[in-house]
């Protein structure tokens, strides 16, 4: 494989490190920043699959790391933010709606990888449901939100993930 083959996954490889970057953040209480870089993660996720479909390299393993890659940094980064700057204090019902989330998009994720793609998502993909958290974490920062409505958020987020019943075309 040529060079250019590699930048794909160095995108998705950027994506993940942003991840785990917002989770080391989420553990200073760097709240503001840790929703940036998820934010930033989506920028690149964007991009992965567009260069690698640019280059002509795109590949069993691309897809299956971009899904990885994917699961840590809109999946476990963005519900634990969540959880750890405004679910902690509920105790087993903010842990379980956290992981949750996470398993919603890992069987979203899962589910994608081994349908034939037509150009339309069935189900929100997990990098929307992900920076709508990520944005929505900014938003408290600024504004208090009812604890009740971050529950009701993250459980609808939760369930669009993995809806047959949404579908939304690829622009």
């Amino acid at each position: 494989m040529k060079i250019k083959g590699y930048i794909p996954n160095l995108f998705t490889f950027l994506n993940l490190s942003l991840g785990i970057l917002a989770i080391l953040h989420i553990i200073k209480n760097n709240y503001y920043i840790s929703a940036l870089l998820i934010l930033l993660a989506a920028l690149l996720d964007r991009y992965d699959g567009k260069i690698a479909r640019k280059f002509n390299a795109t590949s069993s393993i691309g897809k299956e790391l971009d899904s990885l890659c994917d699961l840590i940094s809109f999946g476990v980064a963005p519900s634990i933010l969540i959880w750890h700057s405004q679910l902690i204090d509920i105790g087993v019902l903010g842990i379980a709606i956290t992981i949750l989330f996470a398993i919603a998009g890992a069987y979203r994720l899962a589910r994608y990888n081994i349908i034939e793609f037509d150009g339309v998502y069935v189900g929100v993909p997990i990098t929307l449901s992900g920076g709508i958290l990520a944005i929505t974490s900014l938003y408290t920062i600024k504004y208090q939100i009812n604890v009740y409505i971050l529950i009701f958020i993250m459980l609808t987020l939760s369930y669009a993930m993995v809806s047959n019943k949404i579908k939304l075309k690829k622009r």
